[in-house]
């Protein structure tokens, strides 16, 4: 009898450790590459794509607007928490980006620029291999 309680309480046991390791969760980081949109950005700026790596412990991005195959790099990167900072110069205009991870294909934020702010909203791109520190 005192083997059936022992071999129940393994399984038992064995069992919550399986459940509970599939139900962590990878957090979710901004590294990839994202699509953007800003409808009421100024024309030529509406759309394109932003991407965020990580080497040596240090987040570095660039951001390109489509129809312009130049991206422009990203100065001032920060990871704090959830959210992605970083700023960019268009037209001689710095621009900051304050982004805020939602899940791990969903990030909305907004740029702030001398003419106001604009809201930002990205989706992760599918197929792009992300960049890992290298040691």
């Amino acid at each position: 009898m005192k083997s059936k309680i022992l071999t129940l309480l393994v399984i038992s046991f064995l069992s919550v450790i399986a459940v509970s390791a599939q139900n962590t969760n990878k957090k979710a980081g901004p590294v990839g590459s994202w699509n953007f949109e800003a409808p009421y950005a100024p024309q030529g700026y509406q759309s394109g794509t932003i991407a965020v790596s990580l080497a040596d412990k240090k987040y570095s991005a660039t951001m390109t607007f489509n129809g312009n195959t130049s991206p422009l790099t990203a100065e001032k990167v920060s990871v704090v928490n959830d959210s992605l900072f970083f700023s960019v110069y268009v037209e001689a205009q710095d621009v900051s980006i304050k982004l805020k991870l939602e899940d791990a294909a969903k990030m909305t934020g907004k740029a702030v620029y001398t003419e106001g702010e604009v809201p930002l909203t990205l989706t992760k791109s599918t197929g792009v291999v992300e960049v890992k520190s290298q040691k």
